[in-house]
């Protein structure tokens, strides 16, 4: 499947219900949707121009631009998506969740299995925080 994304969800539709918790818009599944086949409109419309970014417990990254540049950088790393699986997503009040499994290859580095969990927290329809762990 090299250079193929396949993408894995239960249901693609604006809300989704995903086991037992109906995710709503905007949240995990219109974000998940529109990242997961790089479209870059995505972070201009759903991220707030003041968003802050953080990797674990890495120092946080702020704003719209600053952040713009390292997406694009990690997606311009990547030479082939092998696998997307999306595990599990979730939202309670503000704050959206969602684990994610992804094989990749990077350049100068080779194939990775990468797992994570994103913790969004949305404010006024745009995404204000967002922070993965992985490992």
């Amino acid at each position: 499947m090299d250079g193929v994304l396949s993408l894995r969800l239960l249901s693609a539709s604006r809300t989704a219900t995903i086991g037992r918790v109906t995710v709503p818009e905007p949240t995990d599944a219109a974000l998940i949707e529109r990242v997961a086949v790089h479209d870059r409109e995505a972070f201009e419309e759903l991220y707030d121009d003041n968003v802050v970014m953080q990797e674990n417990s890495d120092p946080e990254f702020r704003g719209k631009d600053f952040n713009r540049k390292r997406e694009q950088d990690f997606f311009q790393s990547v030479e082939a998506w092998h696998d997307v699986k999306v595990l599990a997503t979730a939202a309670h009040g503000d704050t959206s969740f969602s684990e994610w499994e992804m094989e990749v290859s990077i350049k100068g580095v080779g194939r990775i299995k990468m797992s994570q969990v994103a913790v969004r927290r949305w404010k006024n329809g745009k995404l204000v925080h967002e922070r993965f762990y992985h490992k």
